[in-house]
């Protein structure tokens, strides 16, 4: 399992690096060597945590994000975030091409913070809940049950939350201020998964709609 993790890291590191720096048309670029570095080491000591902690989780994640057993709707928006999500590098490698965004360092210290607390964020949703699979599906074999501790106890979808701090984190990060505006689209469409994740877990998941009643709030507290 750890070999696949090594591999799996790599090449997907190597690939948003290499779509980074062909759209933006230089290797001169320390932020990205940066974020890329940064995702090479933290990427296999996560993994080598959770494999301590959690194993069955971190073979989960490991899963492709298309699944026979996931819903038809979720198969649809996986491949349209893979999309919006090579849009998104894409756009930034762009941006540093044409050198659109003049973008202060202490903006991009700050990414750097926000890229780190969204993994710290994340280890913390996977230590709470070993069901946080990358697709939305029911675990009857493992058992699943509802969760409600942790960052589970103030919103129902923390790993999302987490996520959009990545994304924020590394526009910031690698200086790009249109990368910063495709945030909101992204968090349109982490919306429109949270509609069939809680649709499937409401119909198969015993005491979800009662969790549902409890946590008011999808994404930050106090705001939705």
């Amino acid at each position: 399992m750890i070999a696949r993790l090594l591999l799996q890291n790599t090449i997907i590191t190597v690939a948003i690096g290499a779509l980074l720096f062909a759209c933006a048309g230089t290797l001169h670029w320390p932020s990205a060597w940066v974020f890329l570095a940064t995702c090479a080491l933290l990427g296999p000591l996560c993994g080598w945590w959770l494999y301590r902690v959690d194993p069955a989780l971190l073979a989960e994640r490991l899963r492709p994000v298309l699944q026979k057993d996931q819903p038809a709707a979720d198969k649809v928006f996986m491949t349209v975030f893979m999309v919006a999500m090579l849009a998104w590098l894409a756009l930034i490698g762009l941006d540093r091409r044409t050198l659109s965004s003049d973008m202060p360092v202490a903006f991009q210290v700050l990414g750097l913070v926000l890229f780190l607390l969204s993994m710290l964020f994340t280890l913390w949703v996977f230590r709470e809940n070993s069901f946080a699979a990358p697709v939305v599906k029911l675990q009857a074999e493992r058992a699943q049950h509802v969760i409600s501790t942790g960052p589970y106890a103030h919103v129902r979808h923390p790993m999302y939350s987490g996520m959009i701090l990545f994304f924020a984190g590394v526009s910031l990060l690698l200086g790009s201020w249109w990368g910063l505006v495709m945030v909101p689209l992204i968090l349109a469409l982490f919306a429109v998964r949270i509609g069939i994740e809680e649709r499937t877990l409401r119909e198969g998941l015993p005491g979800y709609s009662d969790y549902v009643t409890r946590v008011r709030y999808r994404l930050m507290p106090g705001v939705w």
